[in-house]
């Protein structure tokens, strides 16, 4: 069997924790921002963690099976 190649989109966008889970950065923080107020800029700093479903999916495009 041929190795997996990981998926160069998904390894800019995704990471793992050590636990096994899969984060993202949250949408809504690349322009436009002077409109956005202080606290919704706060809130979109953290990352968030994909649903299983989703993080199925992206396990196998980074090669992680």
């Amino acid at each position: 069997m041929p190795k997996i190649k990981t998926h160069s989109g998904a390894k800019k966008r995704f990471k793992v924790t050590g636990s096994g889970k899969i984060t993202h950065e949250q949408t809504h923080r690349r322009h436009l921002l002077e409109s956005k107020s202080s606290r919704r800029m706060r809130r979109l700093m953290a990352d968030k963690e994909l649903p299983k479903g989703d993080a199925k999916k992206v396990k196998r495009l980074l090669g992680m099976r």
